[in-house]
């Protein structure tokens, strides 16, 4: 029998394949950097944020899709490969969606270095490990994604990674700086905005981190299958769903703490409005763990709680230049 030949990967294709709601998603926490940057320090730097989104998006495009292709090669599940992976679903080459991953990961390292030519040496470091993150997640004999860290190296690189940067590129007092010489080097960073920052970015960190959780709880046996150690698979699917159950209320409660410590405005109280909805979800999920069913509900709690968040910090922010 002969074997199909590869489809085009058209623009339909590739934003399944880039998964673009989960695109939408990361974009929430380069937006309040930017706003929170302005709030904090009056910072704002057009040039830089241009620059960071192209590199942002680029990054952003490549590790779904390059997680994919990995996904497709390392599956020991021939189904899988044939029936739960886009590139076998809709037969893709996948070479030429490797060399177009790569393309856009070129992309993404050149507006990293005009970044760091443009602001700090240290950008230099975080962008790096970024990097090397978002290859070694699926990439190589242990892979982040297949291990019981994945969720928590997945929130805290998009949720406060991606937010640190867009603050970092913006504001004119850094909370992080390396100066090199040929004799000497200084390492700079003020715990007391890093740890603001944290806060700030919290939520969202959380949140981030619940969508791969959600999506390994709705995997687990074809995980089990693909041998993939995550988090979900040792903790099991009943206490694995008891603890998804509370992730959200840890997010709104650090999203109450940086209201109270006064590192967010009293208005950012109006988000717990929210709440109905994203407990609405998590009720849907713990109902149905399938993917093209209840996953989505992981990533509309995060588009909501941050889709929130930055339009009402950019409210006060117009507000108070009123």
């Amino acid at each position: 029998m002969t074997e199909a030949p590869y489809q085009k990967l058209t623009g339909r294709l590739f934003l399944e394949l880039i998964r673009l709601p989960v695109k939408l998603a990361s974009a929430m926490p380069f937006a309040l950097g930017v706003l929170y940057a302005w709030y904090d320090q009056r910072g704002f730097n057009g040039v830089n944020t241009l620059i960071y989104f192209v590199g942002q998006l680029s990054i952003a495009c490549f590790v779904t899709g390059f997680n994919n292709v990995q996904d497709y090669y390392k599956s020991k599940d021939e189904n899988y490969r044939q029936k739960g992976n886009i590139i076998g679903t809709d037969h893709l080459n996948p070479r030429r969606v490797m060399a177009l991953m790569l393309a856009l990961l070129v992309v993404a390292v050149l507006a990293g270095l005009i970044l760091v030519w443009r602001t700090n040496l240290v950008l230099l470091l975080i962008g790096g490990a970024a990097i090397g993150i978002a290859i070694f997640y699926t990439f190589g004999p242990m892979p982040i994604s297949r291990l019981p860290i994945g969720e928590v190296v997945s929130g805290v690189t998009e949720g406060f990674g991606t937010f640190f940067i867009a603050y970092f590129v913006n504001v004119p007092n850094r909370p992080l700086a390396l100066d090199l010489s040929w004799q000497s080097f200084s390492l700079y960073g003020s715990v007391p905005v890093l740890a603001k920052l944290v806060l700030v970015a919290a939520p969202i960190i959380i949140l981030d981190g619940n969508i791969m959780f959600a999506n390994n709880i709705g995997d687990i046996q074809e995980d089990i299958t693909n041998h993939r150690a995550t988090m979900a698979v040792y903790l099991g699917h009943d206490r694995a769903l008891a603890i998804y159950r509370w992730v959200p209320v840890a997010a709104y409660a650090a999203l109450i703490a940086a209201v109270f410590l006064r590192v967010m405005p009293p208005v950012t109280l109006l988000v717990l409005l929210l709440w109905p909805l994203i407990h609405r979800n998590i009720a849907r999920f713990l109902q149905v763990q399938v993917r093209r069913l209840t996953f989505k509900t992981a990533v509309n709690n995060l588009l909501l709680t941050a889709g929130a968040e930055v339009l009402v910090l950019a409210g006060w922010l117009l507000w108070q230049q009123v």
